[in-house]
């Protein structure tokens, strides 16, 4: 399956699947978008990490702890590897 710009995505909806584990992102994953759909992406997932980052901090639940940080893990790895690519393509996402 072909991934173009011009088709429209719910984004905020990858970026959820990518902060719940269910969605790995990889060089291979990303090499059918195009630049636009990148940008749109890393936005995407710059938000969710704030979003996640502003929720209140559970102090005494170490299941919640834990499953906080595992998210915002997921997320600047799928960051940190956006930016590699995009590097590597030589073009900037924002």
């Amino acid at each position: 399956m072909k991934n173009s710009g011009t088709v429209r995505r719910n984004y905020k909806a990858i970026v959820s699947d990518i902060a719940e584990g269910f969605l790995t992102i990889n060089p291979l994953y990303l090499k059918p978008y195009e630049e636009s759909a990148l940008k749109s992406l890393y936005t995407a997932l710059e938000r969710k990490q704030v979003d996640i980052r502003a929720e209140p901090f559970p102090y005494h639940d170490t299941s919640l702890i834990r499953q906080r940080n595992l998210k915002l893990q997921r997320i600047f790895a799928a960051i940190t590897v956006m930016k590699s690519f995009s590097r590597e393509k030589r073009f900037r996402l924002l």
